[in-house]
């Protein structure tokens, strides 16, 4: 009886294929998303948002598209979280509304979540449970682990996904840091413990796949602290990095507490974080060393540290206020030393040299070396990885497409094989056996915008419409008829909005009013009623016209109004 059920079960086991279908976080940095599924079970690693691309004219966030997943609701299980940044929990609030199922986080990843739940009034419905490292969660087909790494933000995990069809080693964004500043260093041995029961494949960070040697370890940054601290003893200094590096704040508050300084913290996701730290006891800040930025009058500025956000010169975070000399409450004095700790993201490199500029025409003296080491494995380390787990399938992730490739170059220096090497688009479906392995479709994926309370409701016709008004501005028309006679009563009148200041072109409005006239008396004329064909001649004509004096194409808008 033992052995006919055995049969079947292998059987079952055999037919049915494991599928892991990445639903954001390929081909870009952020937007981590990723679907495991086996039979009637899926479950989701990470929810995370992006930030808008510059032609995204006035969109706050990118989330997923997480059609697939409400297809699919009977069988989403829960999401598990690999550790607490943006790009991996920030579409949390949106996606819970309509795929309401438990969240699996290791303690202070969890805390940060609850943060944004309050604040989407989501805390009451939503159901959470902390994971402790080495503890399995079973839902459905699916028995998951949290094994202890090493990232920018303590607490972050990599998870083994134990499922029929074979182990899967998903690393989260990971580095290997035998020093780290709080806590343990990443639990190498348990990824050799699960290597040798047999990977099926891993999934590994490729951030810095293209550098080569080692990640520094965070315990760096801390001596380049101390040097500075000790080479301007006599000035204020303003630290910019990023909220959710816990580690580099503590050594921040460690450098200061060692020089004798009070620190002040500016910015709401760097207070809002470094509260739930400090009550989840993951920082340490000694007594009276913090003040309220209203305390600050009452301390020389050299006997101060600012701890801020604003590292990637975003417009309205605190320090971009403070070198705008918009800050209510923090002016940049001539001599204060500001210390970027932190590397542009990608795309942010403008943006922050602006504010170095601005902060450097106020007389600031500004830091933006050595001070800074990435939370992200390189070369070295993800051939490590991979020389612990001895995966059969590779499946590069967390990158944009160079960095795939150049993760995948790796893997096979390693002996993978190319066919066992898997770059994935997002919505690919990879189907997964001990046999096989093929991409066998696509589910539907992309970004969803988040415009202030609107959630989905600005697309590609909205979007166009506004690089459109950007590019060029608006003509308006308006005029009146006669809904008896249909015969125009007033008008045509145009207005301009971002075009041209019309104070300064009378001539070419003029023009413009008289071309307008003469399209609408054609269609009157013509016996033309429909207010449709009369807008259309109006814009029509008045485009021509435009583009011949100027070489531009505004968007035209007709009103036609009945009197």
């Amino acid at each position: 009886m033992w052995r006919k059920n055995r049969l079947k079960k292998n059987e079952k086991e055999s037919s049915s294929k494991l599928k892991i279908i990445p639903l954001g976080g390929l081909e870009q940095i952020g937007m981590n998303i990723t679907a495991f599924e086996y039979e009637d079970s899926i479950v989701v690693v990470d929810c995370g948002l992006s930030f808008p691309d510059d032609d995204m004219l006035g969109i706050d966030l990118v989330i997923p598209d997480t059609t697939y997943l409400k297809e699919n609701i009977n069988k989403v299980k829960g999401f598990m979280i690999t550790h607490g940044h943006e790009d991996h929990i920030g579409a949390l609030p949106y996606v819970l509304r309509e795929i309401n199922v438990p969240i699996y986080a290791t303690k202070l990843t969890m805390g940060i979540i609850e943060n944004k739940l309050k604040e989407h009034n989501l805390m009451g419905n939503t159901k959470r449970k902390v994971v402790k490292f080495g503890q399995s969660i079973n839902l459905g087909q699916f028995r998951i682990e949290f094994i202890k790494t090493n990232h920018s933000i303590v607490d972050a995990a990599a998870l083994a996904i134990y499922s029929p069809a074979g182990i899967i080693v998903h690393t989260g964004d990971f580095k290997v840091d035998y020093t780290p500043v709080f806590g343990d260093a990443i639990d190498l041995q348990r990824f050799a413990e699960i290597g040798k029961k047999g990977v099926l494949a891993l999934m590994c960070d490729s951030t810095n796949a293209e550098r080569p040697g080692f990640t520094q370890s965070e315990k760096t940054v801390g001596k380049a602290f101390d040097t500075i601290f000790t080479e301007h003893k006599d000035t204020r200094i303003i630290v910019a990095t990023f909220a959710s590096n816990v580690d580099r704040v503590q050594q921040i508050i460690n450098s200061a507490y060692k020089f004798g300084r009070k620190v002040v913290v500016e910015g709401r996701s760097m207070v809002n974080i470094i509260e739930t730290a400090t009550t989840l006891g993951y920082l340490d800040i000694p007594d009276k060393t913090l003040i309220d930025v209203e305390q600050l009058k009452n301390y020389p500025l050299e006997k101060t540290v600012i701890i801020t956000t604003g590292s990637q010169g975003e417009s309205m975070a605190a320090l971009s206020r403070m070198a705008g000399d918009i800050h209510r409450k923090i002016s940049i004095v001539p001599g204060d030393t500001v210390i970027f700790s932190s590397n542009p993201i990608p795309g942010n490199e403008k943006a922050v040299t602006n504010v170095i500029n601005e902060l450097l025409m106020k007389g600031a003296d500004v830091i933006f070396q050595d001070v800074h080491v990435s939370g992200h494995a390189c070369r070295e380390e993800i051939k490590l990885i991979y020389t612990l787990v001895h995966p059969k399938y590779s499946i590069p992730v967390h990158g944009e497409y160079k960095h795939l490739k150049a993760h995948a170059k790796i893997a096979n220096e390693l002996g993978i094989p190319k066919e066992n090497i898997f770059i994935l688009n997002s919505g690919d479906v990879l189907e997964l056996g001990q046999e096989e392995a093929k991409v066998t479709g696509k589910v539907p994926v992309g970004e969803v915008l988040v415009d202030g309370l609107g959630v989905g409701d600005v697309g590609n016709i909205v979007l166009r419409d506004r690089q459109h008004l950007a590019a060029d501005g608006i003509l308006i028309v308006v005029l009146a008829l006669d809904q008896h006679t249909d015969q125009l009563v007033s008008g045509p009148d145009i207005v301009s909005r971002g075009f041209v200041y019309v104070r300064e072109s009378d001539q070419l409005m003029d023009e413009a009013r008289h071309v307008v006239d003469s399209a609408v008396h054609g269609c009157l004329d013509r016996g033309v009623s429909d207010w449709g064909k009369i807008k259309t001649s109006i814009k029509d004509s008045l485009s021509d016209y435009v583009w011949k004096k100027t070489k531009r194409r505004p968007m035209i808008l007709p009103i036609i109004m009945e009197v």
